[in-house]
């Protein structure tokens, strides 16, 4: 399977968090190997848990699953590109690679406030691919909060 493929499989999960009313966001870690050993969907709502987010959900069955929070050798595949907390994470298992599809200007860990997961300060350091089907990644972003700010006109409420 590509990037692409993987990144689908992302996708898939942002629409299901979206359904539930979460941000659309998606996560897969995919092992040396190429199989997915971690998924994940925004929760932080339905949860009541900040860090209820879909690349934490997806580190977190990818430990369990492998057998060690150690992750080296995989590829986190994320729709948008990782808060602070989830780079961190990142960079403490060990991920080999990260690919998102979006940028988060308000915000990204990554690249856009901060570049956490390559930083030369830090002893491991992630690579890096960003824009895999940020297109597709981008504009379910916009049509979820789009959706969310007509239905808050609609009931006089701003949304949350």
């Amino acid at each position: 399977m590509t990037d692409d493929d993987f990144m689908r499989a992302a996708l898939r999960l942002a629409e299901q968090a979206a359904a539930r009313g979460e941000v659309p966001v998606g996560a897969v870690l995919v092992n040396a190997e190429g199989e997915m050993i971690g998924q994940g969907a925004n929760s932080p709502v339905a949860d009541l848990d900040p860090t209820a987010h879909a690349e934490m959900h997806a580190l977190r069955q990818a430990a369990r699953e492998s057998g060690n929070y150690r992750l080296g050798d995989s590829t986190l595949y994320t729709t948008l590109e990782p808060c602070i907390m989830c780079a961190g994470a990142i960079v403490h298992a060990r991920v080999g690679r990260l690919v998102f599809g979006a940028r988060d200007l308000r915000f990204g860990g990554v690249r856009s406030k901060f570049q956490l997961a390559d930083s030369e300060l830090l002893n491991h350091r992630v690579r890096v691919v960003e824009g895999v089907l940020a297109a597709e990644c981008q504009k379910l972003l916009q049509e979820f909060f789009e959706e969310r700010r007509k239905v808050a006109g609609r009931q006089g409420l701003e949304p949350r």
